[in-house]
């Protein structure tokens, strides 16, 4: 057995696992039977294993113990980290041995950690000569992606100025920056396009504005036209507006190169034939392109006009030819309202390129704003004409009511025109003073004018419910005629009466002849003394004094015999003014008198529309009072204070007329202008009785206006045609008495505008020289003639 152990002991020494492991043999008590020489290396020897902390075998019995079989394990021997393998044996006999084979993990693990350290100090040699290239090329690599974050931050604020990252060493950052300075060239180009059309979007929202608020045609036509060639950067255009024979008329005519502009805000139209929409048989004209454009309602956008075959462009390339032009490039685009027939056509002429003037097609991107521009002119154009059809219908409505006022009455024929053209001529001067009362004053619109003039024109409007007969009433008894035949009729029975008187006398024999023959023509030269009195009272020439007034009474008092019924013939109306008992006839009346059916009354509500409106007039009683002693005892002029009244209630039935109308803002002031004309700077006038603090300058125009052509007319029966110094005079009589606004009364001598409105109107025997000296305030002012 000895001999089994040593030999196995020395097999088993020989058996090398690693530098430091061996084997080792256990029996079934888990004792070390033989173990390699050169186990655990400078670990002490197997004897003193067997004493460790942690004897050898004891670790090794404690694994097998743990009924695991043969499986790698891991042990601490001695403090130690030992592998180890072990496996089983059972001899024939039943002796039970274990095997193991045990090895430090550092026999293992040596090599390895010599490696990393060799590993480590490669690692650092390397990188002391890599970090400062790392350095350098990472420096490179940031340098390029801070250019690119650069060029972000410009693109996202819209800034596309910025130059291109350098070529990188590294493909994918080298394209990176190709594909960046690509995407940032496309958003440029977007970008501008986007700028240019928000440019050309605004010009177009402020061309529609600025078209929906102009008021004159001919410079909004002007407006259209420029607006085009802006947004296109036309070299020239044109704009035809369609007439009601079927033509396209040259409207406004515009060339930047050869400085042709005609037309507009000017006024004069082109002197250019019209193109005919329709030919010789009545069909649409193709052969044009501007007729082709209205006739289709297309667009046409030509790249050269020498080029087309479609069109004859004949007459243009003569025009060219005479003025050493080339016209190339055409648009035209049809003006057609939203709803409406075409009205009209735009045609852009040489399309240029910004900075360069080199001439192009029009783009079509920018013919879509032509045509909306076009289409927001046609609606502005063709509301402008409706505007100015319905403003031109209007005045002319005016003209025809004011023309039958005049017409009404052949005697105040041309009153209604003439007032206005005073008016407007002082209102011009009043406009130019800088100085004084009058320093404040002008009308600064043509809407201002206008309401001025419509008011001027409507002055005396409510004269179109003034009976005729009182606004020619020429005598005190003309009614609808002149009732001085009547009068008359009376005389010639009282001069027979006499006569009659005479025979009888004769006939009975009680006088003498001669007696009874100068009785007769005493009476008879009575007679036709106080009827050509009573004639002469009814001219109304001179001032009625109380003892006239008294002789007529007594003339009047005399009696006539009526044998006839004065009720027959008579209408319903008349005969509800006479009593119902009429007396017996023959009956004895008055050689003039004042009946009870004289009188006419008021009719009920006839004055319920002056209600709210502020008049201060006195209204007499009666409509009107027909009294024949009445009327011939009027003291100054031939009106009744009934029939002055309804004179004087012209100008109510005029602020009665106008207020109730609905005026538009713009003209609000109509009935103020056309209704204060018979008021005075101190409040005496009529109807409201206002004084200068509640008249403006056009009002005060206005009365002085009136007056002054009343004054100078020469078509009134009632008197005759004064002369222009007599009127001057007169007129000078209300200034003085604050009737008139005097700064303005010497305007109207200053600036000439009497002179200027006399030879227009007045006659030649009018004329005569005025020394305006005498009558105006101002001491610069010098005579004039």
């Amino acid at each position: 057995m000895d001999i089994t152990l040593a030999g196995l002991a020395e097999f088993i020494s020989g058996q090398k696992i690693s530098a430091n492991g061996g084997v080792v043999v256990l029996d079934g008590q888990r004792k070390v039977l033989a173990a390699g020489s050169g186990l655990l290396g400078s670990l002490p020897p197997l004897s003193a294993l067997e004493t460790a902390p942690v004897p050898l075998g004891a670790a090794l019995g404690a694994v097998l113990a743990s009924g695991q079989g043969p499986r790698m394990h891991h042990l601490d021997v001695g403090g130690t980290a030992m592998m180890t393998h072990i496996s089983d044996w059972k001899a024939p006999g039943g002796q039970s041995l274990s095997i193991a084979v045990v090895a430090p993990f550092e026999d293992f693990t040596g090599h390895i950690r010599t490696m990393q350290h060799r590993t480590l100090l490669l690692i650092a040699v390397v990188m002391l000569i890599i970090l400062p290239v790392a350095v350098i090329a990472s420096g490179r690599l940031a340098s390029t992606v801070r250019a690119l974050a650069a060029e972000a931050q410009r693109v996202q604020g819209f800034d596309f100025s910025g130059s291109s990252p350098k070529d990188s060493m590294i493909i994918e950052f080298d394209a990176l920056a190709g594909a960046f300075e690509s995407m940032k060239g496309s958003l440029a180009s977007k970008a501008n396009a986007l700028e240019l059309a928000q440019s050309k979007l605004e010009k177009l929202v402020r061309l529609g504005i600025g078209l929906s608020a102009e008021k004159d045609s001919n410079t909004l036509m002007e407006k259209i036209l420029m607006g085009a060639k802006d947004l296109t950067n036309a070299d020239g255009g044109t704009l035809y507006i369609r007439t009601e024979d079927e033509t396209l008329r040259f409207q406004i005519l515009r060339n930047d190169t050869l400085k042709v502009a005609v037309g507009g805000a000017s006024g004069d139209l082109p002197e250019i034939p019209a193109v005919p929409l329709r030919d010789a048989a009545g069909k649409p004209n193709h052969n044009n392109v501007v007729s082709y454009c209205v006739n289709t309602e297309k667009t046409v956008n030509i790249v050269d006009a020498y080029d087309s075959a479609q069109f004859d462009f004949s007459g243009t390339k003569v025009f060219d030819q005479r003025n050493g032009y080339r016209s190339q490039s055409f648009l035209t685009v049809p003006l057609k309202p939203r709803g409406g027939e075409v009205i009209g056509a735009l045609q852009l002429i040489n399309a240029r390129v910004p900075g360069t003037g080199d001439i192009i097609p029009f783009d079509p991107d920018i013919q879509s704003f032509v045509e909306a521009l076009a289409a927001q002119a046609a609606t502005a154009l063709y509301n402008r004409q409706l505007l100015d059809a319905q403003e031109e219908l209007m005045d002319s409505m005016i003209k025809i009511i004011a023309g039958a006022i005049d017409a009404k009455s052949p005697y105040t024929g041309g009153h209604c025109e003439r007032v206005p053209e005073l008016a407007l001529m002082l209102a011009e001067e009043a406009g130019k003073v800088s100085s004084g009362p009058l320093a404040d004053f002008a009308f600064r619109t043509e809407e201002e004018w206008r309401e001025f003039k419509i008011g001027a024109w409507l002055h005396d409007c409510g004269k179109v419910v003034t009976p005729e007969y009182v606004v020619d009433k020429a005598t005190k008894l003309e009614t609808i005629y002149n009732r001085i035949h009547e009068v008359r009729t009376r005389f010639e029975v009282l001069l027979r009466d006499a006569m009659i008187d005479y025979l009888r006398g004769l006939i009975a024999g009680q006088e003498d002849e001669p007696a009874l023959r100068a009785r007769l023509e005493e009476r008879q030269a009575q007679l036709r003394e106080d009827f050509a009195f009573l004639a002469e009272c009814n001219v109304g020439g001179e001032f009625m004094a109380p003892d006239k007034v008294e002789r007529l009474k007594q003339i009047g008092a005399q009696e006539w015999t009526r044998t006839l019924d004065d009720r027959l013939g008579l209408s319903h109306e008349e005969l509800k003014r006479f009593p119902a008992e009429a007396p017996a006839l023959p009956v004895q009346e008055k050689l003039l008198d004042d009946k009870p059916w004289h009188i006419i009354p008021r009719p009920p509500g006839g004055l319920e529309r002056y209600k709210d409106l502020g008049f201060q007039t006195k209204i007499p009683e009666a409509l009107y009072n027909f009294g024949e002693v009445y009327n011939l005892s009027v003291s100054r002029g031939t009106l009744s204070e009934e029939e002055r009244f309804k004179i004087n209630e012209h100008i109510m039935q005029t602020i009665a007329m106008l207020e109730g109308l609905p005026f538009p803002k713009h003209l609000k002031r109509v009935p103020e202008y056309a209704g204060t004309h018979h008021e005075t700077m101190i409040g005496t006038g009529y109807p409201r009785k206002l004084d200068a603090d509640s008249l403006s300058i056009p009002a005060r125009i206005m009365a002085i206006a009136d007056i002054f052509e009343a004054l100078t007319a020469s078509d009134r029966p009632y008197k005759k045609a004064k002369s222009l110094s007599e009127s001057v005079k007169i007129l000078s009589f209300f200034k003085k008495d604050k009737h008139i606004d005097g700064d303005l009364f010497d305007l109207f001598l200053t600036s000439g505008v009497y002179r200027t409105y006399a030879e227009r109107f007045l006659l030649p025997e009018q004329m005569d020289e005025v020394d305006i000296s005498k009558y105006i305030t101002a001491p610069e002012a010098a005579p004039v003639g």
